[in-house]
């Protein structure tokens, strides 16, 4: 290694090892309470950090020749030299078959005739989190311990994300204004068992793993990670976007965002980006971070932000933007947003994207190793870090309009595209996953153009937005195809999956409103419109609903204000709420809303099936939890029309919403699972797989069809 090379990483380990780490107490899933901020390094923890990465940078060399000969053998039982899962989330298996038949996904044709295309059967529920926690782990949610994307909070009822648990330092120094933290921040990833990838590693094998749901923080394994959901911004929320505006009529509030009604003075407007509480102050006073925009024209104006001058064009997003919020004595908070100027006139209208995490030097680990991040940032410059970062709120707060979201979708993928490609080309040998959000979120959001039975359903006016869904699956075909380009040798295996597939989601189903109306749960008066199940009397409750999928019984002794005793009397309510509810009918429409509801104790198993919902509701087609169901408030009736933008969804019974399974070979397996993947993965490297897993390995020929190939 060169000198220069030599000084170049090191300055590298040590920006990454010097980056003061920042967290939020608290996240938002797709809607839910508020976070906070707070530093999570002491003066200690930041030279002991330092300290390491020179020391690992001096020892490299000793490192390497220990591995060398620990992992001489690494591959001597594999039957792959490579092997590539790319993940397409929310994929749908019906949708595939008929653009297939139709001859418009030429590449993932020649994948099937290849090897094969079959459905793959999710998890119970088939939401995003439990599905992709089943697949990196090969176990069912009762080992992994994620059922949703909100589970309660046992002692306040308050919803909170399933999959970590944020807390600052709790000791501070304080002096003056200022407070210091002593000691480190603990970001606890709530995912229990193991990753394939690391049991891989610990045979020697090197992953390459990238955009992975419920990967954060992100773990130590023999490879790279580049984190996904739940990666929170700069805020410490799960995506809170800002819209500024001089016009003072409109809803003062917006899910998923912040409106500022700022004034024009001449052709100027002056306003600031908002940050975190600042946590070196007492007083937890705000970040901001100044700005101001002058107007050119009806289609143009000028920003200045942090001493840097860009220019804003209507309808089209700036590149990322870093932006720095000074927290005092001399430190600074960066991050990373996009501008979008809406118009100048006859209002001035501007979105800002919520504040990622700068990658380059980020505040909180977004990366394993750390350095990996800001390698990505050399390579194809700045890039979304927050877990769900294409912006549907602003879509459904008609914030953006269709074809602007549509664009953010477009350029997200674009950069995991980059990414992907660019470990296919570093990584020969060994494991490389890459999970593209694109399919799941147009699908998302643009059903709505494909059932003209939806309440939100309108022609579009424009073709790019209407095709929209048929379009981002011919994208992710032709990216397909450049995968299979850099997969096309005999011990390459290239799979392509989804988690779920999906379905039309055209009306909301309050089911705290039909636990009320059964006698299952009391309202207190004058309370229905409150948020986070504040309206609920636990005296008198004995079920409750919290996010998208299940129903919690009030258990004594599990939650703060159980009044069910648990085992027989918990099991027989879940019976009776069980069979109630499956027989309930949407009068309006005459159609039964749900098909299956799963008792956990009984489609669970592990350590962890009394964390769980005790109810799981597989709905209908057509039918989801509504939107205050998902966020704890309680509505005088059991059925919505939904209509958002948001209008395709997954959340229902899993037999109804398989996802795909398409590999380069054959496989002769009848009914593969997501769960199966990771023991898959590990049977084709000669890795033994343990026997807690509940997945099972896919009998994947040793080769791909050579005959067809020629054709």
């Amino acid at each position: 290694m060169s000198l220069n090379r030599q000084r170049k990483n090191l300055n590298l380990l040590l920006l990454a090892a010097i980056a003061i780490l920042a967290i939020p107490e608290q996240a938002q899933a797709y809607i839910g309470p508020g976070a906070g901020f707070t530093f999570g390094a002491s003066l200690l923890a930041m030279f002991l950090a330092i300290l390491s990465a020179v020391l690992a940078l001096l020892s490299w060399p000793i490192r390497y020749c220990i591995r060398a000969i620990r992992y001489r053998h690494a591959f001597a039982r594999s039957r792959v030299k490579r092997f590539v899962v790319l993940g397409l989330d929310g994929m749908d298996p019906e949708m595939t078959g008929k653009l297939l038949a139709e001859g418009k996904l030429p590449n993932l044709a020649k994948l099937r005739d290849q090897g094969c295309f079959k459905p793959l059967a999710t998890t119970i529920p088939s939401i995003s989190p439990v599905a992709w926690s089943s697949f990196q782990t090969g176990v069912n949610p009762g080992k992994h311990n994620i059922f949703d994307f909100l589970t309660r909070d046992k002692r306040t009822y308050i919803p909170k994300l399933s999959s970590v648990d944020i807390r600052g330092p709790r000791r501070k120094i304080s002096l003056g204004k200022y407070q210091f933290p002593v000691g480190k921040s603990d970001i606890r990833m709530l995912r229990k068992s193991k990753t394939f990838w690391k049991s891989l590693g610990e045979h020697g094998i090197f992953s390459t793993v990238i955009r992975v749901p419920i990967t954060f923080p992100p773990e130590k394994f023999r490879g790279v990670q580049l984190s996904a959901m739940c990666v929170p911004d700069l805020r410490g929320t799960q995506g809170m976007f800002s819209f500024y505006t001089t016009c003072t009529q409109g809803n003062d509030g917006h899910t998923g965002g912040q409106r500022f009604c700022v004034t024009q003075e001449g052709n100027q407007i002056k306003s600031t980006l908002i940050g975190a509480e600042n946590p070196l102050r007492r007083d937890r006073r705000v970040l901001e971070c100044p700005f101001v925009v002058t107007i050119r024209d009806e289609a143009s104006a000028d920003i200045k932000v942090n001493g840097q001058t860009l220019r804003l064009k209507k309808d089209q997003y700036t590149e990322w933007v870093k932006v720095k919020f000074k927290t005092g004595l001399g430190m600074k908070v960066r991050g990373i947003c996009k501008f979008l100027l809406l118009r100048t006139k006859p209002e001035f209208e501007l979105y800002v994207t919520p504040i990622n995490i700068d990658p380059e030097k980020p505040v909180m680990p977004v990366a394993y190793p750390g350095i990996y991040s800001t390698y990505l940032v050399k390579r194809q410059g700045s890039y979304a870090t927050l877990g769900l970062a294409e912006d549907s709120w602003a879509l459904n707060e008609e914030i953006l309009s269709d074809e602007a979201f549509l664009q953010q979708c477009v350029e997200m993928d674009h950069e995991r595209q980059k990414m992907f490609l660019d470990a296919l080309d570093k990584v020969k040998h060994g494991l490389c996953v890459c999970v593209f959000d694109g399919t799941d979120r147009i699908q998302h959001t643009f059903w709505r153009y494909i059932d003209k039975e939806h309440p939100a359903h309108r022609e579009a006016d424009q073709e790019r937005v209407y095709n929209a869904i048929e379009e981002v699956y011919r994208r992710m075909d032709d990216l397909v195809g450049k995968a299979m380009q850099q997969c096309n040798g005999k011990k390459n295996v290239l799979m392509v999956i989804s988690d779920h597939g999906f379905a039309t989601f055209r009306y909301g189903v309050d089911l705290n409103r039909w636990l009320e109306l059964n006698g299952y749960l009391k309202v207190k008066d004058g309370l229905r419109d409150k948020d986070y199940l504040a309206a609920v009397d636990w005296a008198q409750t004995r079920a409750f609903a919290i996010g998208l999928a299940g129903i919690f019984l009030n258990i004594k002794g599990r939650e703060a204000q159980g009044i069910v005793n648990p085992g027989r009397e918990a099991t027989a309510l879940s019976q009776e709420i069980a069979e109630k509810l499956t027989s309930l009918i949407d009068q309006a429409r005459n159609k039964q809303a749900i098909k299956k509801i799963y008792i956990a104790q009984e489609v669970y198993h592990g350590p962890y099936k009394n964390e769980a919902p005790n109810l799981i509701v597989g709905y209908h087609r057509g039918y989801r939890a509504s939107w205050e169901t998902a966020i704890g408030k309680i509505t005088e009736d059991v059925f919505h029309d939904n209509t958002k933008a948001w209008s395709g969804d997954h959340c229902i019974d899993p037999s109804l919403v398989p996802g795909v399974l398409f590999c380069n070979r054959p496989i002769d397996s009848e009914h593969p699972r997501l769960m199966d993947m990771g023991p898959t993965v590990l049977d084709m490297f000669g890795v033994a797989v343990p026997k807690y897993m509940d997945g099972k390995p896919l009998a994947v020929a040793d080769e791909h069809n050579e005959a067809r190939d020629a054709d």
